[in-house]
């Protein structure tokens, strides 16, 4: 007699934190367009996640955008490949990259001495460390240099060199780095699954 084999804790798990962190890199991708001025703030409406209200685009274009680049995100958090996202936001006129949102992606290596896994983490804890670096986020006008001039942005993902990068989507380019004399860094908090760890931080221009 044939059984069917129940789907380990671990498939599920990463299966999971792959949705979470997927869905994490698109609010904050939204707050960082919004809070910096990429896009009009008439382009985003309000809407309720993780608790608190965030904002996010209707424009059609930029929805799709983002979706077309998420899902293919999703795919390599699946099989481990990516290790780096950056969002870089670039002056229109002059090419200058002004900031880069920088957000590194580690594996969290479970306790090799432990007699048996640890506890799950509560989705509410993660959630909650979540909204601590969306809050940061949109803090980070306080301090950061106002930007006049009209900017676009381009997403960056590094990957491993065995990732299947599809070639008609992702090209190499320039990794859009602020020269480090004209450099400031600033770190933000970050969270973690039982999967995956993500650390965030935001480099910008400082002409002073």
């Amino acid at each position: 007699m044939a059984t069917s084999q129940a789907p380990t804790r671990q498939a599920i798990t990463l299966k999971g934190s792959t949705n979470l962190v997927t869905e994490f890199f698109k609010y904050a991708a939204n707050t960082i367009l919004f809070q910096r001025g990429v896009y009009p703030s008439d382009d985003f409406h309000m809407v309720k996640k993780y608790g608190q209200t965030v904002l996010v685009t209707q424009d059609l274009a930029l929805e799709n955008y983002l979706d077309r680049i998420l899902k293919q995100v999703n795919k390599w958090l699946l099989t481990g490949s990516v290790t780096q996202l950056v969002l870089a936001i670039i002056s229109k006129d002059t090419r200058l990259p002004l900031e880069r949102w920088v957000f590194d992606i580690n594996l969290v290596a479970p306790p090799v001495d432990a007699a048996e896994p640890p506890p799950a983490k509560p989705e509410s804890e993660i959630q909650a460390e979540i909204r601590y670096i969306l809050k940061q986020i949109v803090s980070t006008v306080t301090f950061l240099p106002i930007i006049n001039d009209p900017t676009v942005f381009n997403i960056l993902a590094y990957t491993h060199d065995s990732a299947d990068v599809p070639a008609d989507e992702w090209v190499d380019t320039d990794p859009l780095a602020i020269e480090a004399s004209k450099s400031q860094q600033v770190k933000l908090r970050n969270f973690s699954t039982d999967v995956h760890r993500i650390e965030a931080m935001v480099a910008y221009r400082y002409e002073g």
